[in-house]
């Protein structure tokens, strides 16, 4: 067997375990971490038994990041401004603890468990949602599930520019019109006839489509940049990574450091938090993804448009070399 077949056959037994590793370790590590790391809650009520209820949540050092509040309303102020994930309401018939299922299903019956746990034995915790899941998706599921065919979508459009050679603004307006039509038909899909969104329509199509635009945007850039290669690595950081470290199924909060941090830095995960905020918190705290989001775009788009102003190989050059000007044969 010739020497190039057999180090393509040994390339293929090679990579193909490493990939597989790489995907089970940006998949299943976090998941298998879940874990609060300084996760915001919220504690109100008297000095005296607020400060003892604090210390019993600080006995988890490093678990939870505990916000003080005069008092029940205060406290869920905090939790429809997305400051916190719940908070422990210490009254004279006991503790109640507030919740948003809509913030994170996860996080929620964590608080329910701890909330119980720092209780005196035998004492009921009531549970109020403040912000709760719709009624067509209480586990979050859809919501988290939502991500991966977006990130899917943004990978596709900035490969099928490259591939069909879209250059400069061409390229640039492809990929804008394509996340467009992509916000609208997700938004309509999960808003309109599954009901597990329940934000203004239109604001969520906003960030379904800037979402995909700033993934597309980004592997479309780099390839651009980068040729060929560029949307392989496009796609490791907007699936691999991006997907596995969005923290979209659970909370940031939850997974490993540096995990949750690095996935809100990406687009997938910027983007789930920023449709969190739109659907169901009248968009608080969505600056953060909002400026992740429309950076990676801008960026994205000025790679486009900066590498298709690069002069391109002409077809029939050999070895990709610049082609040449035929001169006409002269014949006597």
């Amino acid at each position: 067997m010739p020497a190039a077949p057999n180090r393509r056959a040994i390339a293929v037994i090679l990579l193909v375990p490493l990939i597989v590793i790489l995907s089970l370790w940006t998949f299943s590590w976090p998941a298998a971490r879940i874990a609060p790391r300084d996760l915001p809650v919220g504690v109100a009520g008297p000095a005296a038994a607020a400060g003892q209820l604090q210390k019993q949540f600080e006995q988890r050092a490093g678990a939870f990041e505990i916000h003080r509040y005069d008092d029940e309303a205060a406290a869920r102020d905090a939790i429809e401004e997305r400051v916190v994930y719940g908070a422990v309401v210490v009254t004279e018939e006991g503790p109640r603890l507030l919740t948003a299922s809509a913030a994170s299903p996860v996080v929620s019956q964590l608080l329910t468990e701890a909330a119980k746990g720092a209780a005196p034995p035998g004492t009921a915790v009531p549970v109020t949602d403040v912000v709760a899941a719709p009624e067509a998706d209480p586990r979050g599921a859809a919501l988290g599930a939502s991500i991966l065919p977006l990130a899917l979508a943004g990978v596709a459009a900035g490969a099928l520019v490259t591939v069909l050679r879209l250059r400069g603004t061409k390229a640039a307006v492809a990929l804008v019109g394509a996340a467009g039509l992509v916000g609208v038909a997700a938004t309509a899909l999960t808003h309109s006839w599954l009901g597990v969104m329940a934000g203004d329509w239109w604001t969520e199509a906003g960030v379904v489509g800037l979402t995909v635009l700033a993934i597309s945007s980004g592997v479309g850039g780099l390839a651009a940049l980068f040729g060929s290669k560029g949307i392989g690595v496009g796609a490791l950081l907007m699936v691999l990574l991006g997907n596995s470290f969005s923290g979209v199924t659970s909370a940031p909060e939850l997974l490993p450091e540096p995990v949750g941090t690095i996935g809100q830095w990406l687009p997938p995960g910027a983007g789930g938090s920023l449709l969190r905020s739109v659907a169901f918190f009248d968009g608080a705290a969505a600056g953060g993804a909002a400026l992740t989001l429309t950076v990676w775009a801008a960026l994205g788009l000025a790679a486009v448009l900066t590498g298709g102003r690069r002069r391109q190989p002409d077809a029939d050059s050999p070895a990709g070399l610049p082609g040449r000007r035929r001169e006409p044969v002269l014949t006597d």
